[in-house]
């Protein structure tokens, strides 16, 4: 691994989040590679400080190459588990075929595999090219809720802006006290793709719950997708619906719902990426689940 840098011209870079040309030639890779912005992020604080990325960088500073590895804590089946996931995995066009990105991901999976992560995480659309190295797709599932009967509640509901000081500090604080949206499968901390999501998609509706809870919605005007609940306890599906002042025909979960006091079936996931794990805590995860979209990364 250590001679592929200077076989083809290029620097071989880790940890390099400091250095403001390089983070910007992350955000221009990824940007021309997958057309999104990680740059948002720098408005929040900038990106999550526990990821290491690892990335190769040509004579001119451009990052033609990068697979970063973060740490991405789960609640599974009630335990607590130490779980690494995997992003911005992407390579320039002109430099693939070379085995640039194997040899990032090896130098990333090594890393995670010495600091005792029990778990991989990863999304993606090309299954087959983590299935080499014992990677398994996780099936997941939305959750139909059957209309719950409202609840009153005391608490007042408002509308959140990120562009609001005060609302940003709120939205934060929650994420960084919250309790995981579910005890089946769910993050335990995950604030900065979190906030990043909410930017990605402007259909996002944050509601906050008095300062106890902010619920992650979108509505078409018939479905509500319920995204993701943050707070110091779940309110139930009864006791939400309410503070959101929609009336749908039909609710869909966007993750596992046992925290949310409600009836359920199971439908199709339809999402286009798929989620991947491998690590002696991937046997424990049984479905049905869901990652939350507000947690994708």
């Amino acid at each position: 691994m250590a001679d592929l840098g200077q076989q083809f011209g290029l620097t071989f870079r880790q940890g390099y989040f400091a250095d403001p040309v390089a983070w910007a030639g992350l955000v221009d890779l990824l940007s021309d590679t997958f057309s999104i912005d990680i740059s948002l992020q720098d408005q929040f604080g900038g990106p999550d400080p526990t990821s290491m990325p690892f990335g190769y960088f040509d004579a001119d500073g451009r990052c033609v190459a990068n697979f970063s590895a973060f740490s991405m804590p789960m609640v599974i089946n009630g335990r607590t588990v130490k779980a690494a996931g995997y992003q911005s995995g992407a390579v320039r066009p002109e430099w693939r075929g070379r085995g640039l990105y194997r040899d990032l991901m090896q130098r990333a999976f090594a890393r995670t595999k010495a600091e005792g992560y029990e778990l991989d995480l990863l999304l993606t659309d090309k299954p087959a090219l983590y299935e080499r190295y014992g990677f398994r797709t996780l099936p997941q599932h939305v959750f139909i809720a059957r209309m719950p009967k409202p609840q009153k509640s005391d608490w007042i509901a408002r509308q959140l802006s990120l562009e609001a000081p005060d609302d940003l500090r709120l939205v934060k604080t929650l994420l960084q006290g919250r309790q995981p949206v579910s005890a089946r499968f769910a993050v335990i901390r995950q604030m900065e793709m979190f906030l990043l999501n909410a930017c990605f998609n402007t259909a996002i509706h944050l509601t906050a719950v008095g300062d106890e809870a902010v619920i992650a919605w979108t509505f078409d005007g018939a479905t509500l997708w319920l995204l993701d609940v943050a707070g110091t306890a779940i309110p139930s599906l009864a006791t939400i619906l309410p503070a959101l002042d929609v009336e749908p025909d039909r609710i869909e979960i966007c993750f596992s719902p046992d925290r949310l006091d409600c009836d359920v079936s199971l439908g199709p996931y339809e999402g286009y990426t798929m989620l991947m794990a491998r690590g002696k805590a991937a046997d424990d995860t049984a479905g049905p689940i869901m990652l939350s979209p507000m947690a994708e990364f």
